[in-house]
């Protein structure tokens, strides 16, 4: 099929897109868990009532009710769209201890739903990995993660992971073939990390559980393969996959530096509906995620969600406004360890008050269709001087 570009102007292609399938998890335990979660403690009620009922503004009256918790900042990989391949060692900081993560969750009772990933691959937590989910799962918080599934048969790590309740394990897989798979994925070895996809899916499919999803971030070094990844996926025994079209750059000037390889608007709406169809034909649920695409400033239910429902805590505990930031050093918003005065503090309203303006932040403006030339700096944390 000839790659042609989305034509910007083409209304009805743009709808199409819009209408194409977004990954989202199994509705009906999905809804059950968020139910429970909710009846676990008053707090946690009142607060949920308290952001569905609020107006997007600077204070707000509530604690977020999501967050990206990073259990680890390393890797085993050096993938070439990702920064940890430039951090020395692949490392950037240590490891979160489980009491730090407990105490995190302890104080957010407002929580109904956490991904327990961040930069690093989280089954090199030596810190008590399955422990934390244990420990979300017991509050009936709904846990997701991501791995590179190159651990996942060391010492029966696939058992351990769905046992420990986990609601869904997103598996990066970056290409259909050896060759693609770790040219991408830099110290990886394809044919490990496939039979590992078979064996955790295989697990789940005796006990008739629905908890994988494969994830493909789209680039130009795997565009090529892109129905490939359905027939694999397949074959790998998974029932969702899931095209990631989002592909942005990193570092202190990481909006600047989004990467040629950002294929979404070259992924025709005629390819991607081809792929859904023979994900049918398979038995692959077929979903796409272009997160570049969703927000704009023209009100404020259009603006990003993140600075008003939801933040990032990195291994060290520092506070990122969000997952495809994800790196305190390039804009740290305050200490995990008092998460609430963060999120009370003038920097965080400061943060806030620059979306509701439409005076989108230069580290934000990539995520925006309307990208905005006035910034403001978010770098620093510094607490109402009341403390609130």
């Amino acid at each position: 099929m000839t790659d042609v570009t989305i034509n910007s102007v083409d209304t009805d292609r743009r709808h199409r897109r819009t209408m194409l399938p977004a990954p989202y998890p199994d509705p009906v335990p999905y809804e059950e868990n968020r139910r429970k979660a909710l009846a676990r403690d008053p707090r946690t009620s009142k607060n949920y009532q308290r952001y569905l009922a609020a107006q997007r503004s600077v204070q707000l009256g509530y604690l977020p009710i999501k967050m990206d918790i990073e259990n680890v900042s390393r890797c085993n990989f050096h993938c070439t769209m990702c920064v940890v391949s430039e951090w020395p060692g692949y490392q950037r900081a240590g490891d979160m201890s489980v009491q730090d993560f407990k105490d995190l969750l302890d104080s957010q009772y407002g929580l109904v739903e956490i991904k327990l990933q961040g930069l690093g691959e989280p089954l090199l937590g030596r810190n008590g990995f399955f422990e934390m989910i244990r420990y979300a799962r017991s509050k009936h918080i709904w846990v997701r993660t991501t791995t590179n599934g190159s651990l996942l048969h060391f010492s029966d790590n696939y058992k351990k992971l769905i046992d420990s309740g986990i609601n869904e394990v997103q598996i990066s897989f970056d290409g259909a073939t050896k060759e693609t798979f770790e040219s991408i994925r830099r110290g990886s070895k394809f044919e490990l990390v496939a039979e590992n996809c078979k064996l955790i899916n295989d697990y789940c499919n005796r006990q008739d559980l629905l908890r994988t999803r494969m994830w493909a971030l789209v680039q130009r070094a795997n565009m090529h393969e892109l129905f490939d990844f359905v027939d694999i996926g397949a074959a790998m025994g998974f029932k969702r996959l899931t095209y990631s079209l989002d592909l942005h750059g990193w570092g202190p000037e990481w909006e600047d530096s989004i990467t040629a390889d950002n294929v979404e608007d070259s992924v025709t709406i005629e390819m991607a509906e081809e792929a859904v169809e023979r994900g049918r034909r398979l038995g692959l649920e077929i979903s796409f995620w272009m997160q570049t695409s969703k927000y704009s400033t023209e009100k404020p239910e259009t603006l990003c969600q993140w600075p008003f429902e939801r933040a990032y805590v990195s291994s060290d505990m520092r506070i990122v406004p969000c997952c495809l930031i994800s790196n305190p050093d390039v804009a740290d918003l305050g200490d995990a360890r008092d998460f609430t005065g963060a999120w009370q503090s003038e920097t965080y309203d400061a943060f806030r008050q620059a979306h509701l303006d439409g005076r989108i932040p230069k580290l934000c403006r990539a995520c925006y269709v309307d990208n905005q030339p006035k910034t403001i700096p978010v770098l620093q944390n510094n607490k109402k001087a009341d403390g609130a």
